[in-house]
């Protein structure tokens, strides 16, 4: 059996994919009403309209449904982790795969640093990579990555014929590649929506990978890891799509028009959170920095772009 806690969209596409291969999953979610629906519906209507539930699929609201599971996969908000890891102890000394990307306002942690402080007995896992719940729920071929230590058999598990998983061991590259490309994101439809073209797109698109690597190395993270699934390919995926809700977000900004609030942007959080961290450590970090200050109103638009293009020329 396999565990979803979070259904969002992204828990959701998963339990779809994988009880669409006849595994037994468990999709939890906190609201008993939501839970209700959905199983009256067999789909999650609110955030996956018109992909039924396969029959290997249940939903439940209690985490005692959860717990004998092989592997438990955390689909839950970034900022939201951090609370269901301390209201819920008996998750430890279980296989824990986090599904989600960011950084921890308040700890300044990843996911995986999350799971081992409140988890320490657990076995800690990072699913991440390019990816809409909605093509991942469809059937659309996604290719994903592993993070995790002797993660073969974990790998066979959550493997599905199109939803392909490459192990790697490299934790910390993994969850950092797929928590700073998403602020690059909302620097890239900042950019689109400020009407800079593709062109600027494509500068930022590169000198942002360029700092999530930089960042990641300090970091103890490995460049190759960067270059993969996690990181370059994440950020092609979600600096390109109006799917992305960070790119949509960054749109907002650039184009000075209102964004739906009860939207999940995790970049935003992370951006914060990350330029914090680059301040002290002094690693330079010029977009996460403007993006941050965006964010927080504490420069305009025009000042951002003026601080970002007057940077010293120097070599690549």
């Amino acid at each position: 059996m396999i565990g979803i806690l979070g259904a969002g969209a992204f828990g959701t596409a998963l339990a779809v994919a994988l009880g669409r291969e006849g595994r037994d999953v468990r999709l939890w979610a906190r609201d008993a009403n939501h839970v209700a629906t959905m199983r009256e519906a067999r789909m999650n209507a609110a955030r996956l309209p018109g992909i039924g539930f396969p029959e290997s699929v249940s939903v439940t609201a209690e985490i005692d449904d959860i717990l004998g599971a092989k592997a438990i996969l955390l689909a839950v908000p970034m900022q939201a982790l951090r609370g269901l890891l301390g209201a819920e102890p008996r998750l430890n000394g279980h296989v824990l795969v986090a599904c989600c990307k960011g950084v921890d306002l308040t700890s300044l942690q990843g996911p995986a640093g999350l799971i081992a402080a409140a988890c320490p007995d657990a076995r800690v896992g990072i699913l991440t990579g390019p990816s809409f719940a909605s093509d991942i729920a469809k059937g659309l071929p996604t290719a994903l990555t592993l993070a995790c230590h002797d993660g073969e058999a974990l790998q066979n598990l959550l493997s599905t014929p199109a939803l392909r998983l490459y192990r790697s061991e490299d934790i910390i590259g993994a969850e950092l590649g797929g928590a700073l490309k998403n602020v690059i994101a909302i620097a890239a439809g900042v950019v689109i929506g400020a009407g800079l073209g593709d062109s600027a797109r494509a500068a930022l698109m590169a000198r942002g990978y360029a700092e999530m690597t930089r960042f990641a190395i300090a970091h103890g993270a490995e460049a190759e890891t960067l270059a993969g699934l996690s990181g370059f390919g994440d950020l092609v995926l979600t600096c390109t799509s109006a799917q992305s809700r960070n790119f949509r977000y960054g749109q907002a900004l650039g184009s000075g028009t209102g964004f739906d609030a009860s939207i999940t942007v995790e970049g935003a959080a992370t951006a914060k959170a990350v330029s914090n961290i680059a301040k002290k450590t002094n690693i330079e970090m010029p977009i996460t920095d403007m993006i941050a200050a965006l964010i927080g109103q504490t420069i305009t638009l025009p000042q951002a772009m003026s601080a970002l293009l007057s940077r010293p020329l120097k070599q690549e």
